[in-house]
């Protein structure tokens, strides 16, 4: 009896230590949030450099006075020494050429390659400041080296600036893309500058239209004769990234129209004839792009391929010729990328998604297909990775959703963590009130799905009273937004925390939580599962008794802009606000290669086009959405956004216009606060129902955040 009341005694105390602890924490202010103001909650963990051997990783980390020093650090005392920068003096000094684009040098350092205004190849011998021209022909419509603006935005990847040449191994031979876009139609951007404006003119095919027509050129660069790959420029295909092997071998990745057939063909150098190597087909559609699909071995060892032919990414051992020995995996992989590969020992180390699908892991596998095994620990993601060169230790940067950063190094073999590393969290760590997330699943409305979605509540949730809730999607294929990772303390989603606002991501089946099987659902109907999977979501929050039904806004950018659109008409009984920032709203307007992967053509798909656009269920229409674009976006054209503009003003729907002169597909400096801006206006008028603060019209604060 004594003791349980002293029991009794102790437990109200300990309740007012721990209401007193929070009442200490602070909320973070508007400088730090917007302006970068300094708050010490977390720091940046170091860099990875790389491994200097087998028992010491290089690090890089920032000095106070902003300098980077390289570190190297013993695994086993942890003791770090400095290790010496590379004399810059020392490098070969970068090739620069007047008017020259994309130069490139070669891997023997003697050459440097690029193109110029004409859309022709050329290439520099350095030690003599020899400039030759390899390719002729180039004009407006007929571009050697320099992608077409469709290959550039959906096949080679923006990272390549254009760039479509390729240097051999031994430097003596350089593969280039020639393209011909005489046939494809011209797109006219209207730009508002000077007294008169102009059009800016594109070659942008749309869903149906003509492509580029494309040759894969060899070119010597020594006497500069070029051998053309056999292939017939007139066919209606595609051509992915091609691959030099070290053995000298020219990979070239052959997609059809359709994009349901890949072929891998073997180039002869001499007179261009082509080998089959590899032939896959699927039922719906491959993807074809900048990712990693062909990893080569050394010389006359084959390569690895991977592959989401079996509904999972997998990869694969195969011969040079072509021939399949072994899959290295076989399991719900999604994601996956390879760290390293130890040939002499025959493992292959790799990245992906697979205990949870919202987390990354590292993984080992024998290139026989023997011997997986998890190497990474815990509930945590694990994004950055790198692995010593015998395989026995790994670094690791891992976190989840309420744990922030650490690094760690970890003995490969045992599974455990010899020491931490780095940790990010700041000196103020614990001094400031940061929302709880929660990881959560909803069902789809068909039972065959569990929804991923991250709900971020605000500071001093209380269960008993409703609130507000933003939701912000992306939606496009393959490109999921739910992980569970840490997310930056010093960022807007602190500040409507904050001010009292729930914020909620959610994925739908085809963001490759769910592998291929989830993506194959939305064949020939892109945006239609999409929009059920967010509304089933948006019904799910609307039941919870935290959430106030009427207060919903939706929003988001490119294809989660027309998710946006699409949830507000098709989904208007779900979603009652929304900002749709340079939306597709109709699928007939975009590019071929994107659009039809997943649609195919508008002459073979015509009720599909007519079930996704958003002009469809405009007449559903009726709580507020605002529409953004830039006039000048060359990706998402602002037709899209005029032509929905157009249909909502037929049927006397209100709504709202925003249009940023001159801005792309996603806005910048001044053009880009203002939007900012604006949206915030929008949630405290809409969503908290009180005016914006005053902080947020000062003139310095406008410029700012």
């Amino acid at each position: 009896m004594k003791r349980a009341a002293a029991i009794g005694m102790v437990l109200p105390c300990l309740l007012l230590v721990v209401i007193s602890s929070h009442a200490q924490k602070k909320n973070f202010t508007f400088e730090q949030i917007f302006k970068n103001g300094e708050s010490n909650v977390t720091q940046q963990l170091p860099l990875v450099k790389g491994w200097a051997d087998d028992t010491h990783f290089l690090l890089v980390q920032k000095e106070a006075d902003g300098k980077s020093i390289t570190t190297m650090v013993d695994v086993k005392t942890g003791k770090s020494v400095p290790y010496p920068n590379v004399d810059m003096g020392q490098l070969q000094p970068p090739v620069v050429v007047s008017g020259a684009i994309n130069i490139t040098v070669s891997p023997d350092k003697k050459w440097a390659a690029y193109t110029r205004k004409d859309n022709n190849l050329y290439v520099l011998q350095i030690d003599i400041n020899k400039e030759t021209q390899l390719t002729t022909d180039g004009s407006s419509t007929i571009l050697n080296g320099y992608a077409s603006w469709v290959y550039y935005e959906e096949i080679l990847g923006r990272a390549t600036r254009y760039k479509a040449f390729w240097w051999s191994a031994d430097s003596k031979r350089i593969c280039f893309m020639r393209f011909d876009e005489s046939q494809v139609p011209v797109f006219p951007i209207y730009v508002a500058d000077g007294q008169h404006g102009y059009l800016e003119n594109t070659r942008y095919p749309k869903a149906g239209d003509k492509n580029p027509e494309v040759k894969i050129g060899i070119v010597s660069i020594n006497p500069g004769e070029t051998v053309w790959a056999d292939f017939n420029a007139k066919d209606d295909q595609y051509f992915g990234t091609p691959v030099w092997s070290p053995d000298g071998q020219l990979w070239v990745q052959w997609m059809n129209r359709k994009q349901n057939n890949l072929k891998f063909y073997n180039i002869d150098l001499t007179n261009g004839s082509k080998k089959e190597v590899y032939d896959e087909n699927q039922p719906t559609w491959i993807d074809l792009d900048e990712s990693e699909r062909i990893t080569f071995l050394s010389a006359g060892k084959g390569c690895i391929v991977k592959s989401d032919r079996d509904g999972w990414e997998n990869l694969y051992h195969y011969d040079n010729n072509g021939q399949l020995k072994n899959a290295i995996t076989a399991g719900n992989f999604w994601g996956t990328s390879i760290i390293k590969i130890d040939e002499k020992a025959g493992v292959v180390y790799f990245r992906a998604r697979k205990e949870n699908s919202a987390r990354f892991d590292l993984y080992k596998a024998g290139l026989n297909g023997k011997g997986l095994t998890r190497l990474s620990f815990g509930d945590f993601s694990h994004d950055i990775v790198s692995v010593s060169p015998n395989g026995n230790y790994f670094i690791t940067a891992y976190s989840n959703l309420n744990t922030p950063p650490a690094m760690a190094l970890v003995d490969a073999k045992k599974g455990q963590i010899v020491r931490e590393v780095a940790n990010s969290k700041g000196a103020n760590f614990g001094d400031f009130n940061l929302p709880k997330n929660d990881l959560k699943y909803v069902p789809s409305a068909d039972g065959l799905f569990s929804l991923p979605v991250v709900i971020t509540y605000p500071i001093n949730f209380d269960p008993t009273k409703k609130y507000p809730v933003l939701i912000s999607i992306y939606g496009g294929p393959n490109a999921g937004t739910v992980y569970d990772r840490w997310r930056p303390a010093v960022s807007p989603t602190q500040w409507w925390a904050q001010e009292g606002m729930i914020q909620v991501s959610f994925d739908n089946r085809s963001s490759g939580h769910f592998g291929k099987k989830g993506l194959n659902y939305i064949f020939r109907q892109l945006g239609k599962y999409e929009i059920e999977d967010y509304m089933a979501c948006g019904r799910w929050l609307k039941k919870q008794p935290w959430v106030d039904s009427n207060k919903l806004c939706i929003t988001g950018g490119s294809f989660g802009g027309y998710m946006t659109c699409m949830a507000l008409t098709y989904g208007a009984d779900v979603f009652p606000y929304g900002i749709a920032n340079s939306s597709v709203t109709d699928w007939q307007f975009y590019d071929t290669h994107y659009t039809e992967r997943f649609m195919n053509t508008p002459q073979d798909n015509p009720e599909g086009y007519k079930s996704t656009s958003v002009l469809t269920y405009a007449d559903k229409y009726k709580g507020l959405l605002r529409i953004v674009h830039g006039t000048s976006d060359d990706n998402v054209h602002m037709q899209n956004s005029i032509v929905l503009i157009n249909k909502l003003e037929d049927l006397k729907k209100h709504f709202e216009f925003m249009a940023y002169p001159g801005e792309r597909h996603g806005f910048m400096g001044a053009k880009g606060v203002h939007s900012r801006y604006e949206a915030y206006k929008f949630y405290y008028q809409n969503l908290l129902e009180k005016p914006m603060p005053a902080i947020f019209w000062a003139p310095e604060a406008q410029r700012g955040f």
